[in-house]
């Protein structure tokens, strides 16, 4: 009898079929600062008007115009994507929250790495990529 399967990378097919399926990407950890990755990827899938995006950051009431949600558990929809800006020593609540919403997918942001949780997570049939970022792959990978 197989175990459950280990982590790998998704392929750049599966990248692309994840990016063109999906219609709910929650953003963990945007920031409301302009020179920041997460307000940049927020604010070019924002623009995209491919996605419902719900911004998740306990500390602000808005971003770019949309409310921000205090955790992954208060948006009211399933959630296709999950893309952490959160420290490696931070993901676990972020994972336990994914788990907890039945999330499809988590997005790790560029250097943001953690092949245990992501095994974990994998067992759990969410799908995982890491060390990549959803604004270059969407710009790559978006069919039109």
């Amino acid at each position: 009898m197989l175990g459950p399967m280990a982590w790998t990378q998704p392929s750049e097919a599966e990248i692309s079929h994840l990016i063109n399926s999906a219609q709910t990407i929650a953003i963990v950890g945007v920031s409301n600062k302009p020179d920041r990755p997460s307000y940049g990827v927020a604010q070019r899938l924002i623009a995209s008007k491919s996605y419902q995006i719900f911004l998740v950051n306990p500390l602000y009431e808005e971003v770019l115009g949309l409310p921000t949600y205090k955790s992954l558990e208060d948006i009211p929809v399933p959630i296709d994507i999950v893309d952490v800006f959160r420290k490696t020593s931070e993901l676990g609540p972020v994972f336990e929250s994914a788990k907890k919403i039945h999330a499809k997918n988590i997005w790790l942001q560029l250097g943001i790495k953690d092949e245990a949780l992501a095994n974990v997570a994998t067992a759990h049939g969410i799908g995982v990529v890491m060390d990549r970022c959803l604004k270059v792959d969407y710009d790559l990978f978006r069919i039109r």
